[in-house]
């Protein structure tokens, strides 16, 4: 099948189309700086030659938009709604536009949306929304409404032939270089690991294996649509996330931190600290009920592969950042 990937050269779609191209699907990326024959280029916010790989696609797989991976100041803020907001908009008028729509097209979404929360779970049914928690940074709410209208500029959009799927995903755990897990990885190898705040605060995750297998599966279902979680079904509190992670690297220290020190860790490494301290406590009620079984369900597990398979790269000296061959 032919699957374009707006915005398919981050960490995500290197992922993704690793494993579509090595099945031997046609994959197209869409990148404001192509460097390769299977790269085109796009602005991510108006129609252009772009389009045309779209008409007589199969799949659309939209995971556009500026990295959540800096300090949340009004001007980044701002840029992240407009470029997940605008990047939704022009795709939905490509398909609007083709002349063979694709039949699905899944929009990168996110598990953000949700409250921040202890006392139970979010699913895609009884799941709070967040927005108006007491005793959170007001700029949390700012976060929520991106993702409100970032869904919000797929579901008015006119694609009466195309299936829409919004992944509301966990952070996806892969090995490649420069991704989260390799962030969290750095800090629980220098045994700054530990509890953050008192690290009640739940962490959902996804392996990426089980990321691309739940892609593979809402692309076969004709049935799903609207929002899906995309998160292992066994969330945890973050100082036994940060556990799991040292005793995969045989870290046996992790020091805590308190908030502030977090404030100042998070401005060092040029992000923010709700990433570290809002609780996603997130549950995939439509992938499990549908049928999808995950590989990797719990944490500590999931840990050891991704360690194992991180050490191999580290001994591979052909590996690029993104964690393939220069032939890949």
């Amino acid at each position: 099948m032919k699957v374009v990937i707006p915005g398919g050269t981050g960490q995500v779609g290197t992922i993704l189309d690793r494993a579509l191209t090595a099945e031997g699907h046609d994959v197209v990326l869409l990148t404001r700086s192509p460097r390769g024959a299977r790269q085109v280029r796009w602005d991510g916010s108006t129609l252009g030659d772009w389009a045309e790989h779209i008409s007589g696609s199969d799949v659309i797989v939209n995971l556009a938009g500026r990295s959540v991976s800096c300090r949340y100041t009004a001007a980044n803020l701002d840029a992240m709604m407009r470029s997940r907001v605008e990047s939704t908009r022009v795709v939905g008028e490509a398909i609007a536009r083709a002349a063979r729509p694709p039949r699905v097209w899944l929009q990168m979404s996110t598990a953000t949306i949700y409250a921040h929360r202890f006392d139970a779970a979010n699913d895609e049914h009884g799941g709070l929304l967040g927005g108006d928690e007491p005793a959170v940074p007001g700029y949390w709410a700012y976060s929520v409404e991106i993702a409100r209208n970032w869904e919000a500029a797929q579901e008015q959009a006119a694609t009466p032939h195309t299936r829409k799927v919004a992944l509301r995903s966990a952070m996806v755990m892969s090995p490649d270089r420069g991704g989260v897990f390799d962030v969290l990885s750095r800090l629980a190898r220098l045994g700054l690991g530990g509890p953050v705040a008192g690290g009640r605060q739940y962490v959902s995750w996804i392996h990426d294996r089980d990321f691309v297998r739940a892609v593979r599966f809402l692309i076969a279902r004709d049935d799903l649509a609207g929002a899906v979680n995309l998160a292992a079904p066994n969330p945890l509190p973050q100082r036994e996330f940060m556990r799991e992670l040292r005793s995969a690297w045989r870290m046996p220290v992790g020091l805590p931190a308190t908030g502030w020190m977090a404030e100042i860790g998070a401005f060092a490494l040029r992000s923010d600290t709700e990433l570290l301290l809002k609780s996603r406590r997130v549950a995939p009620g439509r992938l499990t009920a549908a049928g999808f079984a995950f590989t990797c369900p719990h944490w500590p597990a999931a840990a050891g592969e991704l360690v194992r398979r991180r050490r191999r790269q580290r001994c591979d000296p052909s590996t690029d950042r993104t964690g393939r061959s220069p032939a890949g």
